[in-house]
């Protein structure tokens, strides 16, 4: 029998808990163990019903999600932490990444992308939907001269994520230096690389290159 995937959902809207839990009731491997409308319980929840995702919301009363990363900082991590939040301002999704969170939707995105930032976080990787992903990494390479965003949408072969990390690699970032900025894990970088030279059947990073000038991702 497959291990069901415990969740926890923080929010203050007792609307939005309903509609959760019914959506991820729906999911044969998923299993809503418990909810908070604030913060100041949800260390003590999710460490006595053993949740292994919590979804939690930034704005609270009493304590914000932002003080639970905190505590969650200075006690030790009982579970991964997806950010379930309607803000989108590039400060306040960097300040929640930075304190661990594994990943990050916008609520209006939440109904479509919900379900598979679950099982991302919970095999070890992270999770941004559309928006997000896209907000960090233009405030990352916005200022870079040879970066030609306009061709990405152009690409058949690489998926976003791929091309954003084959035209860091062609922009001479390193595996640490895009780790850091995009807020994923160096094995993270490293795999995607691997299956971005798979795809395109080259063997080094001079082929990566070659094809991020060919496809105009990169300027001369």
């Amino acid at each position: 029998m497959t291990q069901k995937i415990k969740i926890h959902l923080a929010d203050d809207h007792q609307v939005l808990i309903d509609g959760l839990t019914n959506l991820l009731r729906t999911v044969t491997d998923f299993e809503v163990v418990g909810n908070s409308l604030d913060g100041t319980t949800i260390y003590d929840d999710v460490i006595n019903n053993e949740a292994a995702i919590l979804l939690l919301d930034i704005s609270m009363p009493k304590k914000d999600g932002i003080e639970v990363l905190k505590e969650f900082n200075q006690k030790g991590f009982p579970c991964k932490v997806i950010i379930l939040s309607s803000y989108d301002d590039l400060k306040i999704i960097k300040e929640v990444m930075k304190l661990g969170a594994r990943g990050y939707l916008t609520k209006k995105s939440a109904g479509e992308n919900i379900i598979k930032a679950i099982r991302t976080v919970n095999l070890g990787e992270e999770y941004f939907d559309d928006y997000v992903r896209e907000k960090i990494f233009s405030s990352f390479t916005q200022n870079n001269p040879k970066l030609n965003r306009s061709s990405f949408s152009e690409n058949q072969i690489l998926s976003a994520r791929e091309l954003e990390i084959i035209t860091l690699i062609s922009l001479e970032y390193s595996g640490k230096e895009i780790s850091e900025q995009l807020f994923i894990s160096l094995n993270t970088v490293e795999t995607h690389r691997k299956n971005i030279m798979k795809k395109l059947k080259t063997k080094n990073v001079i082929g990566l290159v070659k094809y991020a000038l060919k496809n105009n991702l990169i300027k001369p």
